[in-house]
């Protein structure tokens, strides 16, 4: 089935091709219907919960680990989660330069452990190759480089969580898999004396999927919550009443991470009480120039190419995370301010 829906399609194209008209309202149909039935996946996966609609007191799923605690590893207390951007297939499509910026971390803090495979654009973390009917589909997007389709699909789920009416299910379904894989990676204490310390770090859309996920990670864990946007992209409601800190990183040459302020109200400065205008004030949001980076690929966040300076630009990113006051108990000095 899955190699006949592949013939079909690959000869769909080839009709299409001869035609840049046909191919804009292909697009244009394909947007609205991904936009009609982006919600059913989460809702399915709400009702397979058997949980009430709306609930704030279900607690996460921990799974039991069988693995011996060393000395080395009770010296744990802090959780660095990724959450990469829309262009991801699936939760283990790192890129080498995202799988070299975290495996540095690891190294530089050895009381933190990363989580690298939450896929924060299916609310199950189902990779797109798991999705049964779709499959071919994005594996045909795959192998042809079409990764826009890929991209609009991912896209759909970044609204659904800024979204007032589907956004509360997905984003306590992403905090559950965060708390799952937090505890597979290494298991949660049953009690701590100090809060455990989670660094939520993401880029594009997974940033706004981190904000939306803080709320219940605050709700279920006793926990000081950093965020720090990568390039992110995110509506300014989600999270920022509950989130210790957010850091903004934001590239020169970055015009992506620009189109929220302008599209979300909640981002103007007119909108003086929203959620994200109150964090500004409070000096709970600051926002940082990381240099010379794009939104993405080889000049971006996690780029392998040299910058001017002759440092690769994630070695750049590095650096400037590395420096936020986020790795020990001391409180940031105002000099760091640059919002």
């Amino acid at each position: 089935m899955a190699l006949t829906m592949l013939k079909l399609m690959q000869q769909v194209w080839k009709w299409l091709s001869g035609s840049t008209f046909r191919l804009l309202l292909l697009a244009s149909c394909v947007l609205l219907l991904w936009g009609t039935l982006a919600p059913v996946g989460t809702i399915i996966w709400w009702l397979q919960q058997n949980s009430e609609l709306g609930s704030k007191k279900r607690s996460p799923r921990l799974l039991e680990s069988n693995r011996t605690i060393s000395p080395k590893a009770s010296m744990i207390n802090c959780y660095i989660i990724y959450l990469p951007g829309v262009g991801d297939f699936s939760s283990d499509q790192l890129t080498p330069g995202e799988e070299w910026f975290l495996d540095r971390l690891a190294q530089q803090h050895s009381n933190c452990v990363t989580v690298r495979d939450v896929f924060p654009y299916s609310v199950a973390n189902q990779d797109l190759n798991e999705q049964y009917f779709m499959t071919p589909v994005w594996q045909w997007a795959k192998q042809n480089n079409t990764d826009v389709l890929i991209q609009i699909r991912n896209l759909w789920r970044f609204a659904i969580s800024a979204d007032d009416r589907y956004g509360r299910i997905y984003n306590q379904g992403i905090a559950d898999t965060i708390i799952e894989r937090m505890n597979a990676v290494h298991p949660l204490p049953r009690s701590q004396p100090q809060p455990l310390k989670i660094i939520l770090i993401g880029t594009s859309g997974g940033v706004q999927v981190a904000l939306g996920a803080v709320y219940y990670l605050d709700q279920w864990l006793k926990a000081k919550i950093t965020v720090v946007s990568l390039g992110g992209t995110f509506d300014g409601e989600n999270g920022f009443e509950e989130v210790d800190r957010v850091y903004h990183l934001r590239g020169q040459r970055d015009w992506v991470e620009d189109l929220p302020s302008i599209v979300f109200p909640s981002r103007w400065p007119i909108t003086v009480g929203s959620p994200f205008n109150q964090a500004h004030c409070q000096e709970r949001y600051t926002a940082l120039s990381s240099g010379t980076h794009t939104h993405d690929g080889k000049e971006g966040y996690f780029g392998m190419a040299s910058a001017p300076s002759g440092v690769p630009y994630v070695q750049l990113t590095l650096q400037i995370v590395n420096q936020l006051p986020i790795w020990s108990d001391i409180p940031p000095s105002s000099d760091t301010q640059n919002s």
